[in-house]
């Protein structure tokens, strides 16, 4: 059996989807997900990016998809895509080809408050419960805390005073980290997220916003604090054995009560 997985969607989606994708391994996997999250896909047999397979051209009005690229998808016996669910020229452009593909849905239903990485393995027929993980190379650990006080929307993010007023009844030293466009004098950056989570696993606990970088440390094994604001932990929240969530409204969470959800995590690490 040959199966493609096309898998759009930024870090946190595409972590909370990883069991479901390990889920539908077969004799030979291929995967195709966006750009950053190829060095993440450790368990397929091909992975490559989704902006350097071509498959933007099919459904394009008045545009003939190449037929390098048909023949690649026709090498399939099923292709699952989170890609194109929702756009009709596609899926119509799929049927004419007779392409082998099942389409699934990118985001659950927030009325059921399913997690998401269950609701992605129950799309593919696993009643498992979803706990992604990132095998990472072991890495001395450091005496230091993590932290990443942004995320993809500004109202997912605890106050930045806060996060560093923290730093500072931390009894550890602190290493701040930021992507590659978040405004942060000092701090660590990573662009690779699978050598970015080998050094997040080496921390002694990690604090950060709703954001697919607590995905990230979450996986990797890392002691974890996540602060949730307007999202619900019950469907979004990072999955672990070592993760704590402090849920509420940003402007009323306590500096002590993030501090003492840090402690308790960082203490429970065999």
């Amino acid at each position: 059996m040959r199966r493609l997985l096309i898998r759009p969607g930024g870090i946190g989606d595409s972590i909370l989807s990883l069991p479901a994708l390990e889920f539908l391994k077969s004799d030979y996997t291929e995967v195709w997900v966006r750009e950053e999250i190829v060095p993440l896909i450790r368990f397929a047999d091909t992975v490559r990016s989704i902006g350097s397979s071509g498959i933007d051209l099919l459904g394009l009005a008045g545009i003939e998809p190449p037929r390098a690229l048909l023949d690649r998808l026709r090498s399939f016996d099923s292709i699952a895509s989170w890609y194109g669910t929702n756009r009709a020229d596609f899926r119509a452009e799929v049927a004419r080809f007779g392409l082998p593909f099942q389409f699934l849905a990118a985001l659950p239903d927030p009325s059921q408050r399913l997690h998401t990485a269950d609701f992605f393995l129950r799309q593919v027929g696993s009643s498992s419960r979803g706990v992604p993980r990132i095998a990472c190379p072991a890495v001395p650990s450091g005496n230091y805390a993590v932290i990443h006080p942004f995320s993809g929307s500004p109202r997912k993010n605890w106050p930045i005073e806060r996060f560093r007023e923290l730093a500072r009844r931390l009894a550890m030293p602190v290493q701040w980290c930021a992507g590659p466009e978040e405004d942060l004098d000092g701090a660590v950056r990573i662009g690779n997220l699978y050598e970015l989570a080998g050094w997040l696993r080496s921390g002694r606990v990690y604090i950060g916003n709703d954001s697919g970088m607590t995905h990230l440390a979450a996986a990797a094994g890392v002691p974890v604090v996540a602060i949730f604001g307007p999202t619900d932990p019950a469907v979004w929240a990072p999955r672990g054995d070592r993760v704590r969530v402090v849920a509420g409204n940003l402007e009323e969470i306590s500096v002590t009560q993030v501090f003492d959800a840090a402690r308790s995590v960082e203490s429970a690490r065999p």
